[in-house]
């Protein structure tokens, strides 16, 4: 912009034309805010949710590297082990080093994201009452915990600056500074600020609601319930009642609000008419034909795309994931779930799978003009023949965005979704001792997977789904309900990335990850030196290159 003004500037002089340039230096360049405008609530606003997207494949904020590839649900994927190599590392558990680029990127744009809502808090708290300022703040302190929410799960000690810490004392503040429950603690009261502060609903889609807040206030809550109390482990020493207790309020104001699970499973995972559907909660919105080049595009999840399409076929569905879609006789989880190395035709799979994982032969994305095939993987031997599919679109969708030799899309990112409310009250009343309150609620996410078949009709012969049901195909002790519960969110919830963060929630990613690689080094020749160690793997390395900037004040993770 500089260098344009100024070329301009020396072409007026040469041309004898500059008595007018008083006026002409006066103008406020296009693309640049003035101090007025950056005073302006809707502005700041409106930058701090831009944040949202503001993130890269490498850098992506849907955390599929972190939450799907890290855990039992998916390979790598991609050329080979070389390709994004620290990806590579997270998937073995092996390897894994301070100096890793795309963590300390992470973390930079993550905290750049705080800054924004920080900077959007302090502003507004500065400014005379106007209508809405409560409202607006609770915008922004939702977006703020959103954020927080994610750091503290990737590294779960960091350094917590709020609007009140003077830019000039950033570096005084320890990543130790809060214990693990008073990290949890302050990221919990941006999200009840945010619960007392917004409306029901908002006149524009997108904007967080108080719903949303509900939602994500008790899904802090049940992180913070699994105490992880010693600064050195990370072993779970305990369930604090009280904070499952909160799970269970906040969540009874998403009951009863007008949300509710989507009649098919595939809505939630379709662009146009059902983005912001009633299952949505929270969504990050992007756009086409907005002004720019390719628009706001999906770039966290853009290299997923099956190479048949497009490019780069990472991430992608695991055979263990394919398997604990199998189903018995009785239409439930197998125990025994992971005994084969592909898809089988013979087999009852529960209806999920056809929405979750491209199988070779099946058609993609619903699409009769287009069936996914084995020659559209990269590379089959390391990563198997499966591609995912709810983060995907069908490409004669008009969301699909060529900008070679990506192929990105424009269909919404769900952030939080009723049926992980269901299944997350389900969970807090499991460990509060009352299972029986938790069954119905699992048996709604099943009976609508059941009737999730409108679009797979093509499949329907490959699928056997019940509900549970005490006494006749389950006894419904504590112990079964905590192991249905836990069943149910990796099937309803695959490839969204929850899954390694539920596992070091409860306290047993070393027992299942350790399990997995037992299998998959029979399958996987890369997984032959992969072991996940406790205390240690459960939490990214605080990047070094951060640590320096401290002036070596953080401290680093435990094993690392």
């Amino acid at each position: 912009m500089k260098k344009i003004t100024t070329k301009i500037a020396i072409l007026m002089v040469l041309a004898g034309l500059l008595p007018g340039c008083t006026k002409f230096l006066d103008q406020t360049p296009n693309g640049v805010l003035s101090s007025d405008q950056v005073k302006e609530p809707e502005r700041l606003l409106t930058a701090t949710y831009a944040a949202l997207g503001n993130d890269h494949y490498d850098v992506p904020f849907s955390l599929w590297p972190y939450g799907t590839v890290r855990s039992d649900d998916a390979y790598k994927g991609g050329s080979g082990p070389q390709d994004i190599q620290t990806f590579h590392f997270l998937e073995v558990s092996n390897n894994i080093t301070t100096n890793f680029a795309e963590l300390d990127k992470l973390w930079f744009q993550l905290y750049v994201a705080i800054s924004r809502a920080n900077t959007t808090i302090k502003t507004i708290q500065e400014m005379d009452n106007f209508d809405g300022k409560e409202e607006k703040l609770g915008e922004a302190r939702f977006l703020r915990g959103h954020f927080y929410f994610m750091l503290k799960i990737l590294f779960k000690y960091v350094p917590y600056i709020d609007e009140n810490v003077p830019v000039d004392s950033y570096e005084t503040v320890s990543n130790r500074a809060l214990s693990n429950d008073a990290l949890w603690q302050k990221i919990v009261a941006d999200f009840q600020y945010a619960v007392d502060h917004l409306p029901a609903v908002q006149t524009e889609v997108g904007r967080a609601n108080r719903i949303a807040a509900a939602a994500y206030l008790a899904k802090a809550y049940l992180y913070k319930g699994y105490r992880q109390d010693n600064a050195e482990r990370n072993m779970v020493t305990g369930i604090d009642a009280g904070d499952l207790e909160k799970v269970v309020q906040n969540t009874d104001i998403v009951l009863s609000s007008n949300h509710t699970l989507e009649t098919d499973f595939a809505f939630n995972f379709l662009p146009g008419k059902y983005e912001n559907g009633t299952e949505a909660l929270f969504s990050v919105q992007f756009s086409k034909d907005d002004g720019t080049k390719f628009g706001r595009v999906n770039f966290s999840d853009v290299l997923s795309v099956p190479m048949g399409l497009g490019c780069c076929d990472f991430n992608k569905p695991s055979q263990s994931l394919v398997n604990a879609f199998r189903t018995t006789g009785k239409g439930l989880p197998l125990d025994n779930y992971n005994a084969l190395n592909s898809f089988n035709t013979s087999e009852k799979y529960d209806p999920r799978l056809f929405h979750t994982v491209a199988i070779p032969g099946l058609p993609y994305k619903y699409s009769s003009k287009r069936t996914y095939e084995e020659s559209w993987n990269r590379n089959p031997a390391e990563y198997a023949v499966y591609a995912s599919l709810k983060e995907n679109v069908d490409p004669d969708c008009d969301c699909f965005v060529p900008m070679v030799p990506f192929y990105a899309n424009t269909k919404n990112r769900i952030v939080l979704r009723f049926a992980d409310m269901l299944l997350m009250r389900a969970e807090a009343l499991i460990e509060l001792h009352r299972s029986a309150e938790a069954l119905p609620l699992i048996n709604q996410v099943r009976t609508r997977a059941k009737n999730s078949t409108s679009l797979t009709g093509y499949a329907n012969d490959k699928t056997l789904i019940e509900t549970y049901k005490n006494g006749d195909n389950i006894v419904w002790t504590e112990e079964n309900a905590r192991k249905a519960l836990r069943w149910e969110r990796r099937l309803e919830l695959a490839m969204e990335n929850g899954r390694f963060f539920d596992l070091v929630r409860w306290g047993i990613a070393a027992q299942a990850m350790n399990a997995y690689y037992d299998v998959e080094k029979s399958r996987r020749s890369y997984y032959s030196s992969a072991h996940f160690t406790a205390d240690r793997n459960e939490y990214l390395p605080i990047p070094e290159a951060q640590i320096r900037l401290s002036k070596y004040l953080y401290k680093q993770n435990p094993g690392y």
